[in-house]
């Protein structure tokens, strides 16, 4: 059953390629590592039987290694690849039932791409890269730039409306696919490694730029990453991927203090655990022997954040959280996570 608040829901989603690729779908062979699947049917299962929903508004990050299945898996999203099977439901419309002449409705309406290569039209100058979307649908020439120049002043690229892409530096070029995927109005915007060509200042830049628009739009988000930082930066929730399938999926807090195996504890280790989770994942009761202070922190305050109150108060700092008392934390609790980190 898909899940009708969700802005897209997927459902057993697979990606087979090789011959006969639906007989690899559900079968025993299935489970295979992908080396002995392929040796013994000839195919590759890119993307395993993946499931999940993401609500209106919500950033939700794809991440894992290179040849983990998230770039296909988004590729089958926007049915730039045909997946083997599944379902991809968006307002209760399976995208993959849509006819040829209907998706590309959909893709120009409905749902919008970003790539890591920007795949701007070097001969038409910002104006028009940004509006090429709507010059298909039919929007009047005035329209469309209308249209343009708004996204235009809402990425930051006031001023090189009549610039041609060569003449832009490759963050500018990538403000220019983002806005290009804007212009639209979309529902859903599907971004593919979008900032991974980039050098390391811009490619900040850039993801404060997402965090930026995604405040002051509200767009639901599937972003696509490497990138652990990205992904903790980006993501309201995260699902890791590795030989194309979902292992986890949660939020940052959830993955880190909690990993499922040890191929997530492995990705997850080296990020500081005070950076990312709450008080309330350490909170713990009071000991007889303690006498709490007066200090307070709700439970969603970050360790990191918190521990200026905590080691400057008298005892233990009461967790808040819906008004009750769900435990304290005191330095040694924060001290013990830190060195556990070291350790």
């Amino acid at each position: 059953m898909t899940n009708s608040s969700s802005a897209i829901s997927v459902r057993n989603l697979w990606q087979v390629f090789g011959p006969n690729p639906e007989k690899i779908v559900d079968s025993p062979d299935a489970a295979l590592p992908r080396a002995e699947l392929r040796e013994k049917t000839g195919n590759t299962a890119a993307v395993r039987d993946v499931s999940f929903d993401v609500a209106p508004g919500e950033v939700f990050v794809v991440m894992g290694l290179s040849g983990s299945g998230k770039s296909t898996l988004v590729r089958c999203l926007t049915r730039l690849i045909e997946p083997t099977s599944g379902h991809i439901v968006m307002d209760g419309e399976d995208i993959l039932e849509a006819s040829q002449s209907r998706l590309r409705e959909l893709r120009r309406t409905r749902f919008s791409m970003v790539f890591q290569n920007f795949g701007l039209l070097p001969h038409r100058k910002v104006i028009d890269n940004i509006s090429y979307a709507l010059e298909i649908n039919g929007v009047s020439k005035e329209k469309r730039h209308a249209r343009a120049r708004e996204v235009i002043d809402l990425v930051g690229l006031e001023g090189f409306e009549q610039a041609y892409p060569e003449q832009l530096s490759g963050g500018m070029q990538q403000r220019v696919g983002l806005a290009r995927a804007l212009a639209v109005d979309p529902e859903v915007m599907f971004l593919d490694e979008p900032f991974s060509a980039l050098d390391p200042l811009i490619r900040r830049d850039m993801q404060t730029e997402v965090i930026r628009l995604h405040r002051e739009l509200g767009k639901t988000m599937i972003f696509i990453t490497h990138d652990l930082d990205e992904a903790l930066k980006l993501g309201d929730r995260i699902a890791i991927m590795r030989d194309g399938a979902v292992v986890q999926m949660g939020t940052a807090e959830q993955l880190i203090g909690n990993p499922a195996d040890e191929y997530v504890a492995d990705f997850t280790r080296d990020i500081p655990k005070s950076h990312v989770l709450s008080v309330r994942s350490i909170a713990r009761p009071l000991k007889d022997s303690e006498l709490p202070s007066q200090a307070t922190l709700p439970a969603n305050t970050i360790i990191r954040d918190a521990t200026e109150i905590v080691l400057n108060s008298s005892g233990p700092v009461q967790v808040i959280e819906n008004g009750n008392s769900i435990g304290v934390i005191s330095a040694n609790d924060i001290l013990r996570l830190i060195g556990g980190i070291q350790g």
